[in-house]
């Protein structure tokens, strides 16, 4: 029986011929028959190719192509090693954003790098050198319009698609076609061999991702001009770099290693994405100085901050390790953190708080203002009561504080709450809330004692002022009778008064850091 679609006897057209032709005419062919026309097809073109690359009829990758990767090879082979990892350095892209600055402009970045702030920092306040780095980053942000930006980020896709060109594997791919090449030696004269193209098909494909994309047009003097002073010498020779476009224009516009893949692959209608290098790198830039800017005015921030602290723990207690408090601690809070707690945050004022009272507050204080209350004539009784109630109200933090870290212990009411909570948290997550709640009214009761004794420091410290400048008045108005107070006191009383008032002032002082830093 005669097939459907064999001609007829009079040579006609079989009725399957026929409607497959139709089906063709619609689009509706068979896919297999398509493709085996469309690689006979690329077969027929490379063969008619100029460029000797490849044999279609065996399949093979010709010597032609591997003397034009040599060749290609050889100009960029220097650059390899000067340029390695460049595409991943931010120094990289900062250079290329410095080129485009004006010599007035770097200098305005001048003005936004650690050494810069950290030397005005020396000389400034913190307030005044904040505003001088917000005008500063105003004035160089405005540099970055929109065409500015627009010509860096295009600089950099340029310079990143010839760093991804230089850096492809060409002695990888060279050594299957002479496996006696050395990598970056050309002394050697190669002697390639026509390889089967399935051998090299994924690395012709590889080289394609990083060709497509490279922009053959660009200045490229200016370029090495500019890679030069990034490396500190040459990283490619021009003239040999600007000999070869001509022959990878050519190349990429004949299209020639794309047919040979898809040859190779019996793929037709394959594709080669190029690699991305579109990447935007003048917005990150911008962030980035944003963020290091306030992080480094954060750290002069607090460094100042740590310093004062210091200072005025040396100018009251003689030292800046002062360790008073046997549970609400530092140490303490290893345990909160371990919870991802805050524990305790009143620790170092309280500590402090705590010294100050009880080594100096309840003795030298205590004997100049019973002297005063005592023997001394004043001459209006509302002055001598306000020293008096701010005197006791200090006398009753003292013994609060003691009473407040003892309750922290093991065995104290809030020690054990907290420990039992804690030991339950594992099991039960609500227990967390709990601690935490425990641990807000314990950090407000802290920080309540220390405003409190912040205002009562402030007013007995005026009184001992007031009394210290009316000591030094001819004719005194607030204390009547100063001969016999002087003749009650142990110690001189210009200079007791001029003690105390000094360490009061600077005991205020050190307590408005942690009070401000809390309000903050």
């Amino acid at each position: 029986m005669a097939r459907n679609d064999a001609p007829t006897a009079r040579g006609e057209e079989s009725p399957g011929g026929f409607f497959q032709r139709i089906l063709g005419m619609f689009g509706m062919g068979d896919p297999d028959a398509d493709k085996k026309r469309l690689i006979k097809q690329l077969g027929k073109d490379l063969a008619h190719s100029r460029y000797r690359f490849y044999r279609p009829k065996t399949g093979e990758v010709l010597t032609g192509l591997a003397r034009f990767f040599y060749e290609t090879y050889k100009t960029v082979a220097p650059a390899q090693v000067l340029l390695t990892n460049a595409a991943q350095s931010g120094v990289l892209k900062s250079f290329v954003i410095e080129s485009f600055l004006t010599k007035d402009q770097r200098a305005l970045a001048e003005r936004l790098t650690d050494a810069y702030l950290n030397t005005k920092a020396a000389t400034m306040s913190v307030k005044d050198l904040q505003e001088l780095v917000k005008q500063d980053m105003i004035s160089f942000f405005s540099v970055f319009d929109a065409e500015k930006t627009s010509q860096i980020d295009g600089a950099y896709s340029t310079l990143l698609s010839f760093i991804n060109f230089i850096n492809f594997d060409y002695f990888f791919l060279l050594k299957k076609f002479d496996s006696n090449i050395t990598e970056r030696s050309f002394t050697y004269v190669p002697k390639f061999d026509a390889i089967a193209g399935d051998y090299v098909a994924d690395d012709i494909h590889d080289f394609l991702e990083v060709f497509l994309p490279l922009n053959l047009e660009a200045d490229w003097k200016r370029i090495f001009t500019a890679l030069k002073e990034y490396r500190n010498m040459d990283v490619i020779q021009v003239d040999a770099w600007l000999k070869l476009i001509p022959a990878l224009k050519d190349v990429r516009a004949n299209g020639v290693l794309e047919q040979i893949v898809r040859h190779v692959k019996k793929d037709p209608m394959a594709t080669v994405s190029p690699r991305a290098t579109g990447e935007r790198i003048v917005e990150p830039f911008i962030d980035k100085l944003k963020n290091q800017t306030t992080i480094l005015l954060q750290k002069i921030v607090q460094e100042r901050r740590s310093n004062k602290i210091e200072e005025l723990s040396k100018a009251v207690f003689g030292t800046s390790v002062v360790v008073r408090l046997k549970n609400y601690t530092d140490k303490a809070n290893v345990v909160f953190a371990k919870k991802m707690l805050g524990g305790y945050t009143q620790t170092a004022s309280l500590n402090y708080l705590k010294a100050y009272l009880i080594d100096y507050f309840k003795k030298d204080v205590r004997e100049l203002v019973d002297i005063l209350l005592i023997r001394g004539q004043w001459s209006a009784n509302v002055q001598s009561q306000q020293l008096s109630d701010g005197y006791h109200a200090l006398l009753d933090v003292s013994d609060a504080i003691i009473q407040f870290d003892d309750s922290l212990a093991d065995d104290g009411d809030q020690g054990m709450r907290l420990r039992n909570a804690l030991m339950k948290s594992d099991r039960d997550k609500d227990q967390l809330k709990y601690v935490r709640q425990i641990l807000k009214d314990i950090n407000d009761k802290a920080l309540a004692l220390v405003n409190k004794s912040a205002l009562n420091m402030i007013a007995v410290g005026r009184h001992i002022k007031g009394l210290l400048d009316d000591l030094s008045k001819p004719h005194h108005e607030i204390l009547l009778n100063w001969k016999e107070v002087e003749n009650a006191s142990a110690a001189p009383m210009k200079s007791a008064l001029a003690d105390n008032y000094r360490k009061i002032y600077y005991m205020v002082q050190l307590l408005q850091y942690y009070v401000k830093a809390d309000k903050e």
